[in-house]
């Protein structure tokens, strides 16, 4: 075990042996969630389970957590490693490690049917006034942030659910999150929709995200392992087979890296 540390960390060896791994889940759909019947899935989760097994590691477990705690959590081993769709910036890869994306994906907002005020990015919610709500921790936060949002008139709600709810009851105009999130929980709503989904700004250009696995920094060699057995799904076509039944598509699919998006 000494050696395996020394070499990037035991936690591998360990769930090896234990034969579970423990997954940090935000309950957001579709990136992991427990479902009606009680049982744990999402794009993250089924992947996960793919891969883990591929590495020795038969079970899955899941840990729900707020979104905002996924990281405090991860590095105080309340879970193995954060199986979210957590996207890849700078500021997180401060605190953890990545492996590479799984996914790419743009923004979206969830707005009142008909989207009355016209909002289709975040110099739009700046330039018409519009009261802003995004999720714990979400990376808009900052994107709305840099659009020229004051950042205290930003009101944080727990998930995308709470976010609908805070626009079909009035509260907010424009709730921010994943294109794909957005566009699932408005799928029964009377009263609001998702709008067309845009990248964001970032130092003035266009902004793709990635979302990934992540883990603590010193589990290098769980890291390094996972992505071997992501880039042969990638290569073999294996993970949009896996993915689509969450509403992913061809155009999620990404080459991009962890290390282009920890450098911004």
């Amino acid at each position: 075990m000494a050696t395996a540390s020394a070499g990037g960390g035991a936690l591998l060896d360990r769930l090896r042996a234990q034969g579970v791994v423990r997954l940090g889940i935000a309950g957001e759909i579709p990136f992991g969630y427990i479902d009606r019947n009680g049982e744990l899935t999402g794009e993250a989760p089924e992947l996960a389970r793919v891969i883990f097994k591929r590495l020795g590691v038969p079970e899955v477990q899941p840990v729900p957590t707020e979104f905002g705690s996924l990281i405090p959590g991860l590095n105080s081993q309340q879970f193995d490693v954060v199986a979210a769709g957590m996207y890849v910036n700078a500021d997180r890869c401060a605190q953890v490690i990545f492996a590479d994306p799984d996914y790419q994906m743009l923004d979206s907002f969830i707005v009142r049917k008909g989207n009355p005020k016209g909002l289709h990015d975040y110099r739009d919610v700046v330039a018409k006034k519009a009261r802003f709500a995004t999720g714990t921790g979400y990376a808009e936060i900052q994107y709305a942030v840099d659009a020229g949002y004051a950042e205290s008139d930003i009101l944080i709600v727990p998930d995308q659910v709470a976010g609908l709810n805070a626009v079909e009851a009035g509260r907010v105009d424009v709730f921010a999150g994943t294109a794909l999130t957005t566009r699932e929980v408005v799928r029964k709503s009377s009263k609001a929709e998702a709008t067309e989904p845009f990248e964001p700004l970032v130092k003035g250009k266009p902004h793709v995200d990635g979302g990934a696995f992540a883990f603590r920094p010193t589990e290098t060699r769980l890291r390094d392992a996972f992505n071997t057995e992501l880039r042969k799904l990638k290569k073999s076509g294996e993970l949009l087979r896996l993915l689509r039944p969450f509403g992913f598509t061809a155009a999620e699919m990404t080459d991009l890296t962890a290390k282009e998006l920890c450098a911004g």
